[in-house]
């Protein structure tokens, strides 16, 4: 049984997958990943001179700056980009045998369809604000203005089976140690119905 990790930015899922990590879980991170296979994977590299030009990459490394200007250039631009490494992203996953997976955009990307169960962390705004700022040095607006990017974290909690809050006043061990419990359960589920 698979399970993806997600939440917005300023959650702290990668704090929570640290933990789940220290339990012996293997987490494959995509963002991680995506960055890897844009510096070493021959095709996508191709595909991403094709649609940048020759200046995406400086040697054999991506050029991010490039990347990133040509990114916020316009919607049209991220969607391009997203066609061409969400692909080899899904596919990388489904060859690396993991079974948990971390992934901040799981349900834009349509990632979810890559696992059976999706857990959701989320914390209350005002905390994900401030977390941002003190990990990116930067305003309070632009913090609002990245949390504004991406899906609200209803939506997301609403479309997951289980959520973790990781608002820095309930404890984290106790959650976990439930949501492993739950998945254990479902797993068992999970997999007789798969035999029937």
């Amino acid at each position: 049984m698979k399970v993806a990790i997600t939440g917005g930015i300023g959650s702290g899922k990668s704090y929570v997958c640290q933990l789940l990590q220290q339990q012996g879980i293997e987490i494959y991170d995509c963002d991680k990943a995506a960055k890897e296979l844009m510096n070493n994977d021959q095709t996508l590299r191709k595909q991403l001179i094709s649609l940048i030009g020759e200046q995406a990459y400086i040697g054999k490394k991506l050029n991010k700056t490039v990347v990133a200007s040509f990114l916020l250039a316009s919607p049209e631009n991220t969607k391009a980009l997203n066609a061409m490494v969400h692909p080899a992203v899904a596919d990388h996953f489904v060859r690396s045998g993991y079974q948990w997976m971390e992934c901040a955009i799981l349900f834009e990307s349509g990632f979810d369809r890559l696992v059976d169960r999706v857990v959701a962390v989320t914390a209350p705004r005002h905390v994900r604000v401030e977390r941002i700022m003190k990990r990116d040095q930067i305003t309070a607006e632009k913090a609002e203005e990245w949390i504004e990017k991406q899906w609200p974290q209803e939506k997301v909690e609403q479309m997951s089976h289980y959520t973790i809050c990781n608002d820095g006043q309930q404890p984290l061990d106790i959650q976990l140690k439930r949501l492993l419990q739950q998945l254990k359960m479902d797993k068992k589920q999970w997999e007789q119905k798969k035999e029937e």
